[in-house]
């Protein structure tokens, strides 16, 4: 079927569907506004959790049953995907939030502090108790990105760059509006949530899986990219402005990743980087149909998790018409 359509954005949302859709035999082109890869995309700063079950505890059930088929997939299309689970840490004065943590969710093991030493010898004698969600995994987001451009050439699937094109502007065939927070112009309930991060090294530390450390004011997380590399995030704050990293959040980010390790405070920052994430009220993301025009946006903080299930979405609307005319797709699903 040589079906043509056009995906405008190349962050994770657009690569992942043009992906699909090349697979099932779609002629498709990329365009985007950045002038490489990654180039003012959300995506570039992405934790790369594939952690459906650990969302679960502060999200809505839909997203691990959506998210968790994306492992999975990633795997089969990105080998630096790592299935190592996850950890979920707190101090000796938050262990009721460890618990309620746990009421929230499933798949997971309870661990002592001999078994945390097991699993990650450098927080062993820190942490009492633990909650160890075995079946999840973590990629680095620049490598998978980086993938997935590598696999549509191998499809033939070109990637403009440095093209600011609206889809209402692209001409025949089907388009695929994967902007992220720039197609506010069309979806006027989108908003912007900020998320800052750090990258460190240091000499000190192994991680072998993401970490999260429960804490009063920073839902902290700890993501390793090899090499003492660390991924350091993430704030979530209400706000449409990109800047730059601020001071409080530094010192907050900084501070639980210390309380975690103290031998943090010796590690050397890398990177420090906010941006945007597009989301709507319900913080779940949509795929959206308006004419030839498919709408893909709110990942929100799921984008890699949720990329998928939303690519898989697109594709039946493109091939097989279950997505009708300006039907939210993936909300009804999560009401039915």
């Amino acid at each position: 079927m040589n079906l043509p359509v056009t995906i405008i954005g190349a962050g994770v949302a657009g690569l992942t569907c043009a992906l699909a859709l090349a697979e099932r035999g779609a002629a498709v082109e990329v365009v985007d506004r950045g002038s490489a890869l990654g180039d003012g995309s959300c995506s570039w700063q992405a934790g790369g959790m594939l952690a459906p079950w650990c969302e679960q505890a502060t999200t809505e059930p839909i997203v691990a049953t959506l998210g968790a088929p994306s492992i999975a997939w990633w795997a089969e299309r990105y080998p630096g995907t790592v299935r190592n689970g996850s950890l979920v840490v707190a101090q000796g004065r938050d262990m009721a939030d460890l618990t309620r943590f746990a009421q929230r969710t499933e798949r997971f093991e309870w661990v002592d502090a001999q078994r945390i030493a097991e699993l990650e010898p450098d927080l062993g004698g820190r942490f009492q108790k633990a909650l160890f969600f075995p079946d999840e995994a973590h990629l680095d987001p620049r490598r998978a990105l980086a993938a997935l451009a590598e696999a549509l050439s191998r499809h033939g699937v070109p990637i403009r760059y440095g093209v600011d094109l609206v889809p209402s502007a692209a001409g025949d065939g089907i388009v695929v509006d994967c902007r992220g927070f720039a197609a506010r112009d069309v979806l006027p309930d989108l908003r912007g949530v900020r998320g800052e991060m750090l990258v460190v090294r240091s000499r000190d530390l192994d991680l072998a899986r993401p970490v999260r450390m429960l804490h009063p004011r920073i839902p902290l997380y700890i993501v390793p990219r090899g090499g003492g590399v660390f991924m350091i995030g993430a704030t979530m704050i209400e706000s449409e402005e990109r800047g730059r990293v601020s001071v409080r959040s530094t010192i907050e980010l900084l501070s639980a990743a210390f309380a975690l390790n103290p031998a943090f405070g010796e590690a050397e920052i890398l990177e420090m980087k906010a941006d945007v994430r597009p989301a709507f009220p319900d913080n779940l993301p949509r795929v959206t149909r308006q004419g030839n025009i498919l709408r893909v946006n709110g990942l929100y903080r799921h984008g890699f998790l949720l990329a998928p299930a939303l690519a898989r979405e697109v594709v039946g609307a493109v091939f097989d018409s279950t997505l009708e005319r300006g039907n939210a797709d993936f909300p009804e699903r999560r009401r039915a």
